[in-house]
């Protein structure tokens, strides 16, 4: 008589579950100490020149894909935002747009999205730098996100 088999492994769903864990982003990072509050407020990871993102305010870098959180919930705009920067990513698109809107449909008339926008991108590893975008682009309702090159 032989061993019974061992229960299978689905390998598939492991991998998922990992992907999530790491595409888990916290509303509890405090961004405050790694923006620029320049006239338009910007980021960029340390190492990476104040040109990167003046270029991208200045429209240096064509937007090749966006996406449009306004009227989603705060989980599922993260969960939405997490995997558009994956995907755009592995695609190896460089300059995206992610509209958040300024929050004027919200009670108080304050952004919920825009501040949480800003703490997700910075704890994604992808992103090298964003920017607020022109106002033609959305202005304070919108961010040009410089992606890391795919490797």
């Amino acid at each position: 008589i032989s061993p019974p088999a061992p229960a299978p492994v689905a390998l598939q769903r492991k991998k998922d579950e990992e992907a999530v864990l790491r595409d888990a982003l916290s509303d509890g990072f405090d961004v405050s100490t790694l923006l620029d509050t320049d006239d338009a407020l910007s980021f960029r990871r340390p190492g990476i020149g104040i040109d990167v993102t003046q270029k991208l305010r200045k429209g240096g870098w064509s937007i090749q894909r966006e996406i449009d959180l306004h009227g989603l919930r705060s989980d599922e705009a993260r969960v939405a935002l997490a995997e558009f920067i994956r995907i755009a990513h592995r695609q190896g698109l460089r300059c995206l747009r992610v509209v958040h809107g300024k929050g004027l449909g919200s009670p108080g008339k304050t952004s919920v999205l825009k501040p949480k926008v800003h703490s997700w991108l910075i704890q994604k590893n992808q992103v090298m730098a964003f920017v607020q975008a022109k106002p033609a682009e959305g202005g304070a309702g919108a961010l040009l996100v410089l992606l890391k090159p795919a490797s």
